[in-house]
């Protein structure tokens, strides 16, 4: 409990009507959280195990909320002061974003003059009980927009906050020796070994900050009226605390060791977590690729991911996914799959899908992605308990984790999302944006997602994507597949991505503007940009590719067509076959190049093997 004096009063600047209003503002918000969890699970026929353990979860985190906030707030003795320098009068941002997706609670305290300072307040207050919670993060949210102050204040706020507990420039003989006195217990955030392009794997920038003065905390984190005796007394507490910070940042609590990996060894290669930027944040982001044509693709799509996240680009299985992502990549080219293309869109994707109208040609190139396909659908599932595993022990720290995937690396993480249910690993994961995602959409497996996710969760289908169609085929379709359709499960959102993405490749460079969208404050606008740039020249150049295709049709079908007219039957048939030689080269080139693309990088990796052997 804080001190009764004023000056380390952290709510020193509320009435005591006002406190009332606050903790019945949170009190409200939590019992509609707790609702929204309850609704998962309003059809008896589909309630699950994870209901009831996630609900109980849900008590004890809250109880434990009220409990530290209500002694804080009733500590207060002296006499209300409104805070200095602050004027009646409040521009009114824009909260379309917010309120729709976090609707407000009415409260009188959203016409208080520096309600920011009452959200600092809470975030530093929370921060005390050692986790941010992903659910604590999910009420400050709620808070924020009942009270109407931007998302991008509550952003700023934990961006000022983790910077000041953690020392961003060590020098090297501070470093070293505080990493060789806590070496026995101290892991960071690291999975694997090697690196991709240069990415070092290393998790959190590791160290805890110095001491901090008092003065200097109270700079930072007083600009918004909180008082900076209140602030420093309060985040100088828990600067001072070493377990506090470590549990927070993973410094003590990662606990990535070899033994847990053993476990998956056999099954799941080539695993391991890269920053994408040096960034120290109080939350988490992980992004997962789901194909690779090169191997700088593993990092180079979540550089879009940054504001108030801490990104990492997840590294697993990179033999399967660069066979994947070659033979995706020549089969597009081939021209089979463009004419197949430009039938889609005279019918829906699934009707294609359930009707099994595969073009005869196209079937013939099946043998060069169902193999990758099936190998790789395999190892993302296996890649997911490994992943549950890592959140469970905290290797991102007592922090609340954003997942992010698309196509198989959606599948990743539908994965651990059903063992970290299963495993009770609640308040843990704080949003989830799955992209294409080649995985079932039945109801029951989506509510165990929905229960065990903190915040939102994103399901972003396109009804045209072709390709998703053409891998899926011969999975239990009977249960729909969740990157082609709706979800229709109270509380999960679902995002239409049909007229930007008509093939499931398109997810790479389309990922950038969705996210942008979808996770408010949690992108990097400029990458965004430079993405949507590349997005619009590879739908042009698509456009003209499949003009040409048209017109090479057109003058087929022509040619066929004058020969009948001339009835010359000798003529056709040999046409016909020279168009079927046609095809069948055009089938045999996909084939020597994907070969060729394999034997390349097998020799690439017993080159790296021989250098590691030596």
């Amino acid at each position: 409990m804080f001190s009764k004096n004023k000056s380390n009063d952290i709510f020193g600047f509320l009435s005591s009507p006002q406190r009332e209003q606050l903790f019945q503002l949170i009190i409200a918000t939590a019992e509609n959280l707790r609702l929204s969890l309850q609704r998962c699970s309003a059809d008896d026929a589909h309630i699950t195990h994870a209901t009831p353990v996630a609900l109980k979860s849900f008590d004890n985190w809250y109880e434990t909320v009220i409990e530290r906030l209500g002694s804080s707030l009733n500590s207060h003795t002296s006499r209300y002061r409104e805070p200095e320098g602050q004027g009646a009068h409040r521009e009114k941002p824009d909260l379309t974003w917010l309120h729709t997706h976090y609707p407000p609670i009415h409260t009188p305290l959203s016409s208080f003059t520096n309600p920011a300072a009452i959200l600092e307040a809470l975030l530093l207050l929370l921060l005390h009980l050692e986790s941010y919670d992903s659910r604590t993060r999910v009420l400050l949210v709620h808070i924020a927009s009942s009270l109407h102050v931007p998302l991008d204040v509550l952003v700023a706020l934990e961006t000022s906050t983790a910077k000041s507990l953690l020392q961003e420039k060590m020098s090297a003989d501070e470093e070293s020796a505080k990493r060789a006195e806590a070496s026995k217990t101290s892991k960071r955030w690291k999975i694997g070994i090697a690196s991709v392009g240069g990415a070092v794997l290393v998790g959190v920038t590791g160290g805890l900050a110095a001491p901090l003065v008092a003065a200097g905390i109270g700079t930072v984190m007083g600009g918004l009226g909180l008082g900076a005796t209140a602030a420093a007394a309060t985040l100088g507490t828990l600067a001072s605390s070493g377990a506090v910070v470590g549990a927070l940042f993973g410094v003590y609590g990662g606990r990535m060791g070899g033994k847990m990996m053993a476990r998956y060894a056999a099954e799941v290669e080539d695993f391991a977590f890269l920053p994408v930027r040096d960034d120290s944040r109080l939350r988490v982001a992980v992004g997962i690729t789901g194909w690779l044509v090169e191997e700088e693709d593993v990092l180079q799509p979540w550089r879009s991911l940054g504001g108030g996240l801490e990104p990492y680009a997840l590294r697993w299985e990179m033999d399967a996914l660069l066979d994947l992502g070659t033979s995706l990549q020549e089969v597009l080219k081939s021209a089979a799959m463009s004419l197949f293309a430009m039938e889609v869109v005279k019918r829906t994707v699934f009707a294609t899908l359930y009707s099994v109208l595969w073009p005869i040609g196209l079937m013939k190139l099946a043998t060069v992605v169902d193999n990758p396909f099936s190998i790789a659908k395999l190892r993302s599932d296996k890649a997911g308990l490994v992943l549950a595993d890592a959140i469970l022990n905290k290797a991102q720290g007592s922090r609340p984790v954003t997942l992010v995937g698309y196509s198989l690396g959606a599948r990743v993480i539908f994965s651990a999302l059903l063992s970290l249910a299963e495993r009770g690993g609640y308040g843990l994961v704080e949003n989830v944006v799955l992209l294409g995602a080649p995985t079932p959409a039945d109801e029951e497996s989506w509510k165990k997602i929905r229960s065990v996710v903190a915040g939102r969760v994103v399901n972003v289908y396109s009804d045209q994507d072709y390709i998703l169609a053409f891998l899926y085929r011969t999975s239990s379709i009977q249960l729909g597949v969740a990157g082609l359709k709706e979800i229709a499960i109270d509380g999960i959102e679902n995002v239409n991505a049909g007229e930007t993405v008509k093939g499931h490749l398109r997810y790479r460079y389309a990922l950038g503007g969705l996210l942008r969208d979808i996770l408010d404050g949690d992108v990097e606008t400029a990458e965004t940009e430079r993405e949507d740039g590349i997005l619009r020249r590879l739908i042009e150049d698509d456009k003209r590719k499949e003009e040409e295709v048209r017109r090479k049709e057109e003058e087929k079908a022509e040619k066929k067509k004058k020969l009948k007219e001339k009835n010359s039957q000798e003529e056709l048939q040999l046409e016909e076959k020279r168009q079927e030689q046609e095809q069948e080269r055009d089938m045999d080139e996909v084939l020597a190049r994907v070969e060729r693309h394999m034997e390349s990088r097998r020799k690439k990796k017993a080159v790296r093997w021989e250098e590691e052997e030596r």
